[in-house]
């Protein structure tokens, strides 16, 4: 009994919140590799044993911390009552979160059928419905947004991952007018697109750029209030 007592006490002051939270912190601060049970102990100043009441394992402990990093985005995009600045504060929110946790964005990558990616599908879904997206449209123009959404914030926070491994002090400008001059050189006048749009290139905002693509996307998805006939194409049109 007292042994049973002394666990039940111990399990009462850990709550699975704390755990979750400092579970963020050691992903923030060392990436997936660093959170271990053991890391997660430390931190708590408690046993492996206590955690383990709570969590099952470290891939049930990566689902919840995501799905915590998700909730906080949602609950404040929801405050948007217009659904286009509702979609377009889920997308920001999304972007910036990716941005500060990058191992949340791998592990919506890693597993789709998490909870954290249903409620993301949800929220513009809805939107999208509030919208007047017709119904056959729906499912398409909700899981156009949603993948964009994900995978190019995915890969801004793969890319600041990679800036990291470049030399101290390096320009981003010049790294990437460095670049664009790599991919032309071979052939310095068969790449018309890309000298004239080689400014852009070399200082854009990436979280601009990312907005725009959301914009472009819903005008595209607005035709479709418009247009009763909306078929999805299954297969190539007959040539």
């Amino acid at each position: 009994m007292a042994k049973s007592g002394r666990i039940e006490r111990r399990t009462d002051a850990l709550s699975k919140e704390r755990i979750i939270g400092a579970a963020i912190e050691i992903l923030d601060s060392g990436g997936e590799s660093g959170l271990t049970f053991r890391a997660l102990a430390a931190r708590l100043t408690t046993g492996s044993g206590a955690i383990y009441w709570h969590v099952e394992d470290k891939d049930e402990l990566l689902a919840a911390a995501t799905e915590e990093v998700i909730d906080r985005v949602m609950s404040r995009a929801i405050q948007e009552a217009e659904p286009r600045e509702a979609i377009r504060a889920v997308a920001l929110g999304l972007f910036d979160a990716i941005d500060a946790h990058p191992w949340a964005g791998a592990q919506l990558s890693r597993a789709p059928w998490q909870p954290a990616v249903g409620r993301i599908f949800e929220s513009i879904g809805s939107q999208l419905d509030a919208l007047g997206v017709p119904g056959r449209a729906l499912f398409d123009a909700a899981s156009l947004l949603v993948h964009y959404i994900l995978g190019a914030a995915g890969q801004n926070a793969q890319n600041a991952a990679n800036a990291r491994l470049l030399p101290p002090g390096t320009d981003r400008e010049a790294f990437l007018s460095t670049v664009v001059e790599r991919w032309t050189r071979s052939d310095p006048t068969g790449y018309p697109f890309l000298h004239r749009t080689a400014a852009q290139f070399h200082a854009h905002d990436d979280r601009e750029q990312f907005l725009a693509g959301v914009d472009l996307i819903l005008v595209g998805i607005g035709t479709l209030r418009r247009d009763s006939q909306w078929v999805r194409r299954t297969s190539p049109a007959p040539g």
